[in-house]
């Protein structure tokens, strides 16, 4: 077991690779009673196209699979599993993202047997045609309850504009259509390949004994028989920006109209886990500089009556693709998505890109950073979305303190191109 410390951050990371590949990290904090542990699997909604494992040939299974084996996961054929770890002084939850699905359990008692019982419920699949088709209705009325959020909407609006041929696109829970297509050797077909201990990662953090804690997910680990670990292809479609929807809109019964400016990463990324961090906080700097709550920006544009408390603007990396979107609600999104593509495109030339504006907002994204440690729910959702390589989330104050301005711009250079823009509106539909 290797032993990592953080002397900035006063944390120290204990890991391990074990012999099936599964990679274990645990954080004991000091102080807390509360634990969390939190499995996850590299694979998520994208993955609709690969080779199965023990095959040859590609394979492309429905939309929405990854979201519905992670439902299907806690029903097992002598009950629950909800219910085993509400006995047990647990509460559980799951989810799924593009490129991920985790499950999770958090309690302040019997640590050991919820442990155990994480490992051994996401390892032990249970699925029959019957219970599939049971769930498919379930799911459906989720996929319903999304299709009727309009803020969901314009999200997948402005993605289906930058990937209109790449699997982002497509609602992490799939369609009505597609689920209808889902069976239980389906389900077996993708937990076999994707579900591999090697393809997997393990974090515990909160109260315990990190020597105590190993050990019993060693021998948790060492008691159960898995194939031998292979490699995962998987194919995705090739894309540019020539197949970018430029504009698009849509009506909804909504208040007021809503519009969102996309950009799409086209420029190859480092290799390098640490530079991508940088490049990924780098990214992020720029955004809150040009549109933070402190810029002339935002404020400009709120005074204008061109935006109000609606909008806001993130920035996605992970692997297979990267993009930002930015908008909101306003009574006149044409001028709002005008102004915002305005404000992008001069980026160089803001006056917003100074070396102190960039050294206050350093401080307060470190301050944050720090003050979130404090919270094991944090921890334990943010792990797994930040592993580049061997940078994790416990490098980010490494990591923002070393950005200068000049990485700034050079980040606006590689990422903000006018080729790589989309516009998306959503309208009130006139019945509303």
């Amino acid at each position: 077991m290797e032993k990592i410390d953080y002397p900035v951050l006063d944390e120290t990371l204990y890991t391990e690779t074990l012999a099936n590949g599964l990679r274990v990290t645990l954080l004991p904090k000091a102080g807390f009673n509360k634990t969390y542990g939190l499995f996850t699997t590299n694979y998520g909604s994208i993955d609709n196209q690969f080779v199965p494992i023990g095959e040859s040939e590609l394979t492309e299974v429905p939309d929405g699979i990854a979201h519905f084996l992670e439902h299907k996961m806690f029903e097992k054929e002598d009950g629950d599993v909800f219910q085993t770890f509400g006995k047990q002084g647990a509460s559980a939850n799951a989810f799924t993202s593009f490129t991920r699905t985790s499950y999770l359990f958090s309690s302040t008692g019997q640590v050991a047997k919820n442990m155990e019982t994480l490992l051994d419920f996401v390892q032990s699949p249970y699925f029959t045609q019957e219970t599939v088709e049971k769930e498919k209705g379930i799911i459906g009325q989720e996929i319903q309850m999304y299709q009727d959020d309009a803020s969901w909407r314009l999200f997948f609006g402005i993605i289906s504009n930058l990937y209109p041929n790449h699997p982002l696109h497509i609602d992490i829970a799939g369609t009505v259509e597609s689920i209808a297509e889902i069976t239980a050797e389906d389900l077996y077909l993708c937990y076999n390949t994707f579900y591999h201990p090697s393809n997997m990662n393990l974090l515990v953090v909160g109260k315990m004994d990190p020597e105590e804690m190993m050990a019993l997910i060693r021998h948790n680990q060492e008691s159960k028989v898995f194939p031998e670990a292979v490699p995962i292809e998987r194919r995705f479609p090739v894309e540019d920006t020539t197949d970018i929807i430029k504009e698009s809109q849509l009506q909804m019964p909504v208040s007021r109209p809503k519009g969102i400016v996309g950009i799409k990463g086209t420029s190859a990324l480092p290799t390098d886990g640490f530079e991508l961090l940088r490049y990924k906080t780098s990214v992020s700097l720029l955004l809150e500089l040009l549109f933070g709550d402190t810029s002339a920006n935002q404020l400009a544009m709120y005074d204008e009556g061109l935006i109000d408390d609606s909008f806001g603007y993130e920035f996605n990396l992970d692997r297979e693709f990267y993009f930002a979107d930015f908008g909101g609600d306003s009574s006149r999104p044409e001028e709002m998505v005008a102004r915002v593509r305005e404000i992008l495109l001069t980026a160089q030339e803001s006056p917003e890109i100074t070396a102190a504006n960039l050294t206050l907002l350093k401080k307060q994204m470190l301050g944050k950073y720090l003050q979130s440690l404090n919270s094991l729910e944090y921890i334990a959702n943010q792990f797994s979305q930040m592993q580049f390589g061997e940078a994790t989330l416990f490098d980010m104050a490494e990591v923002i303190e070393s950005i200068e301005l000049a990485d700034v711009r050079r980040v606006i250079d590689h990422f903000i191109k006018e080729e790589a823009m989309s516009n998306f509106y959503m309208y009130p539909s006139e019945d509303k």
